[in-house]
């Protein structure tokens, strides 16, 4: 393949990837950290991009670089190993996050497991108009604070409530471990 051909193959292949991840420029801009004018001019056969670049890209679509340049379809079953998930830590006080969800989804329907060492503390601030957020306590018990109320939650319990107000979990009597889907309107 000519790099003329690769070019052209990698602008097709990442106009079709965006728009069947239902992915705006703007959106593919902002999850991959690369300008909207820079993922633009790649669609359009305009730039050569860095390997770095279309790292960043096929990281953000969910996809690894190959996959812009053979026609192969996405698996029917899209795996994060454990060690591959990304993880969040210096968000509160002593809590690991780590995230479940791929990167098209972010505002939109995200999913996390919280891991809380004894003492640990998520203090969260609003989240847009109607967010609401599902948590299940996978072990230990975790205080939760949201919409003016407070409740203890333990093992296996599960709790729904508004995220679009200030809102915090905390572990009680130990570490704990939760699993939070944060479902934006």
């Amino acid at each position: 393949m000519t790099k003329p051909e690769i070019q052209s193959r990698i602008a097709t292949r990442l106009k079709v990837m965006r728009t069947e991840k239902g992915l705006s420029l703007d959106a593919l801009a902002q999850l991959s950290g690369v300008s909207r004018s820079m993922v633009s001019q790649i669609e359009r056969g305009e730039s050569s991009p860095t390997v770095a670049t279309l790292w960043n890209i096929t990281q953000a679509l969910g996809i690894d670089i190959g996959g812009l340049l053979d026609d192969r379809e996405a698996p029917a079953i899209a795996v994060i190993r454990a060690d591959a998930a990304p993880l969040i830590e210096g968000l509160g006080k002593d809590c690991t996050i780590r995230i479940l969800s791929p990167p098209e989804e972010v505002g939109r329907h995200e999913v996390y497991e919280l891991t809380f060492a004894a003492g640990g503390v998520l203090d969260s601030d609003p989240h847009s108009p109607g967010t609401r957020e599902h948590l299940t306590v996978i072990k230990g018990q975790i205080a939760l604070g949201a919409a003016d109320s407070t409740d203890l939650l333990g093992q296996g319990d599960s709790a729904r409530y508004p995220a679009d107000g200030p809102h915090t979990l905390a572990a009680h009597n130990g570490d704990a471990k939760a699993l939070l889907i944060v479902q934006f309107t």
